[in-house]
């Protein structure tokens, strides 16, 4: 910018210099050169801002932090500070929904599909709560489903269900709008002291356990109905 005024300031003093007579056509002149480095001077102003700005950015980028199970996606900051936290939230639920939610729904199905798998794997391969109901006889675990609507028992299940949920909706309303201090999926439910006189990194590590074989069971227990629809066979369904 110097150098430009300095080239400005000398020119115009060149111009005067050789038409001292003030005349028209070298107040013109003189404007025409004001105009022509103004314009030059606000270019330059502009390309160099747009040059911070897009290194500014270019820094952000490079800089900013990844997920860790997908590379490819920036990190969801909500996640921060939770047990089993990799970066995985490729949806972004947690940037609109409340995490102690996200985490009680996690625990809430990985415990169902833990237990589901096991009941399901465990009546393929003949066991059974005598004494067996006549309408039970032959059934495997997909071909019961129909048969126990029929009977009514899934009615009962579902009803069960229903009551259950009702109930711990309380517990969760009161964690995320009244501040209770409950942890999320916590029922109290400890019968064999797993927990018992643990340090908190040990709890950590009992519960990072538990979310894990949570989201196994979650994939395997799919994976498990699929495989047995597909070949109608005991286990393994091969």
């Amino acid at each position: 910018f110097k150098k430009n005024i300095h080239s400005y300031t000398t020119t115009c003093w060149i111009v005067k210099r050789r038409d001292s007579s003030t005349d028209n056509s070298s107040e013109r002149l003189v404007r025409s050169l004001t105009t022509t480095y103004l314009i030059c001077i606000l270019f330059q102003s502009h390309t160099f801002s747009s040059t911070l700005t897009a290194r500014a950015s270019t820094s952000i980028a490079v800089t900013a932090k990844k997920s860790d199970a997908l590379p490819f996606l920036g990190y969801p900051e909500n996640l921060s500070g939770y047990v089993g936290d990799v970066g995985f939230d490729p949806l972004r639920f947690s940037d609109f929904a409340p995490m102690d939610f996200l985490r009680e729904a996690e625990l809430k199905h990985g415990r169902i599909c833990m237990l589901a798998w096991t009941g399901f794997v465990t009546v393929d391969m003949g066991a059974r709560i005598y004494p067996l109901p006549e309408a039970y006889e032959g059934l495997t675990s997909v071909t019961a489903h129909d048969a126990l609507v029929q009977q009514g028992a899934m009615s009962q299940i579902f009803l069960w269900c229903a009551v259950f949920e009702t109930v711990a909706s309380i517990s969760l309303i009161q964690m995320l709008y009244e501040e209770s201090g409950r942890a999320p999926g916590d029922f109290g439910l400890d019968p064999l002291g797993f927990l018992k006189g643990k340090s908190e990194e040990e709890v950590d590590q009992m519960k990072l356990r538990e979310i894990k074989n949570g989201r196994l069971a979650m994939l395997a227990f799919s994976a498990v109905v699929t495989q047995s629809v597909l070949t109608q066979g005991p286990f393994p369904y091969v």
